[in-house]
C-alpha cells in the first residue's frame, strides 16, 4: 500500500505535465508557424518478486512471475512537424511554407536560428526582417520596389519605379534529417542541436524541402478539438491516481486501526 501510494503519485505528476504542454499547445493555436508538442512516457523500473522461467518451491517452472511496476515517468516532449494550414494574407511579404524545411534567421551573436514563421517586413536598409528585426539568411535587400515577387524556388524579383524587373536574391531553406531534435527557443525560433544532424541548405524544392508560396502564412498545426479531448484525458487520469491515493491511505488507516 505504501507502493500504491508512490506509484499513484509518478501518475499525478506525469498528468501535471501532460496538462502544461496541452495548455501551451492551446495557447499558440493562432502563433503562427507554432508545432504542436507531444509528450513521451515511460514505465519505471519494476520489482520482480517471482522471475518467469524460475523454479519454485515445488520444483515447477513458474509460467509468468510477479512483476510490480513503480510508476511512470515523462521521457521526452516531441514537436510534431506537421503541415498547418495555409491563410491567405496577400500581402507580398508573408511567405508560407508546404513541406519540410525552415527559414534561416541571422541572430544578434552570429548563429542561425530557425523558423516556419515567414511574416517579414523590411527594415530601414530595405533588408527583409523578422518582426524583432532579425535579417533573413542569406540576406535580402529590397529597395526602390514598385512590386515584390517571389517565386516558389525562393527567388526574389523586384519591379522598380522605372519598371525593370531585377533579380534581388534567393531565399534558401534548411531542412534536418531529425527535425524533431531541435531546440525551441521562443519568438517561433528553434536551434541546430546534436540531435538534429546537420543542416542541408537547399533552394526551395530541391533535397526535401517544401516550396515558398508568397501572400500567405502557415498557421498553427493544433488542432482545437484534439487538445480538448487531451485536456480531459489528461484531467481523468489526475483523478483516478488522486483516488488510488485516497483509497491507499484509507486501507493503511484501516490497518493502524486494527493494531
Amino acid at each position: 500500500m505504501i507502493r500504491a501510494l508512490y506509484t499513484a503519485a509518478t501518475g499525478m505528476k506525469a498528468q501535471q505535465l501532460y496538462l502544461d504542454n496541452v495548455a501551451n499547445n492551446l495557447a499558440n493555436i493562432n502563433t503562427t508557424g507554432f508545432k504542436r508538442s507531444q509528450v513521451n512516457f515511460q514505465d519505471l523500473l519494476y520489482d520482480k518478486k517471482y522471475i518467469a522461467g524460475s523454479e519454485s518451491a515445488q520444483g515447477f517452472e513458474i509460467p509468468s512471475g510477479i512483476q510490480l511496476g513503480g510508476g511512470v515517468r515523462p521521457i521526452s516532449t516531441t514537436k510534431v512537424f506537421s503541415q498547418g494550414n495555409q491563410q491567405t494574407t496577400n500581402r507580398s511579404l508573408d511567405l508560407a511554407i508546404e513541406g519540410n524545411g525552415f527559414f534561416q534567421i541571422n541572430r544578434p551573436d552570429g548563429t542561425i536560428a530557425y523558423t516556419r514563421d515567414g511574416a517579414f517586413e523590411l527594415n530601414s536598409k530595405g533588408e527583409m526582417v523578422t518582426a524583432e528585426g532579425l535579417p533573413l539568411s542569406p540576406s535580402i535587400t529590397i529597395q526602390d520596389a514598385k512590386e515584390i515577387s517571389i517565386g516558389t524556388d525562393g527567388t526574389v524579383f523586384v519591379k522598380g519605379s522605372d519598371g525593370t524587373l531585377n533579380n534581388v536574391g534567393q531565399i534558401m531553406l534548411a531542412n534536418f534529417p531529425n527535425p524533431a531534435g531541435l531546440e525551441s527557443i521562443g519568438r517561433n525560433m528553434y536551434l541546430e542541436t546534436i540531435a538534429t544532424g546537420a543542416p542541408i541548405v537547399s533552394v526551395p524544392g530541391q533535397q526535401g524541402t517544401g516550396e515558398i508560396y508568397q501572400g500567405s502564412l502557415e498557421n498553427s498545426n493544433v488542432e482545437t478539438v484534439t487538445e480538448l479531448v487531451n485536456l480531459i484525458t489528461a484531467q481523468r487520469a489526475y483523478e483516478i491516481n488522486s483516488r488510488a491515493i485516497k483509497a491507499s491511505d484509507e486501507m493503511l488507516s484501516t490497518i493502524n486501526n486494527l493494531s
